[in-house]
């Protein structure tokens, strides 16, 4: 392990840096604490990253917490992976086929066509 950023899963939603911080100063030195809201309605996600003082205290906050029972659930701690680089400007990270809702769609008036027909009108 080079690493001394853990990845820490599974948290209660009311979970606190603070309460974080001193649960992982247990293992050792805690660089930092930061814990991951939600930007649009500003709740927390359930997961937060811990950087510990070396590497040596976060294996033994690995081998302490993982698993360990918080607030009602078992969270999940790991070494911590670099950030993935991720297209920006698009929610699906694609748009080479978009047509919209209902893919191509002809006509404009959503099917109202048909139904006239089915009450006799013709158009």
């Amino acid at each position: 392990m080079t690493s001394s950023k853990l990845y820490i899963g599974n948290l209660p939603f009311a979970t606190t840096a603070q309460e974080l911080q001193n649960l992982f100063s247990q293992a050792g030195g805690v660089a930092a604490v930061d814990l991951i809201f939600d930007k649009f309605t500003g709740r927390s996600r359930g997961f937060a990253f811990v950087e510990m003082s070396g590497a040596e205290d976060a294996q033994k906050a690995i081998e302490r917490f993982h698993g360990y029972d918080l607030g009602g659930r078992n969270i999940t701690v790991n070494e911590a992976r670099p950030k993935e680089e991720r297209p920006r400007g698009h929610f699906n990270g694609g748009g080479e086929d978009r047509r919209g809702f209902g893919g191509e769609r002809r006509g404009g008036f959503g099917g109202r066509r048909d139904r006239g027909r089915d009450r006799g009108y013709r158009g």
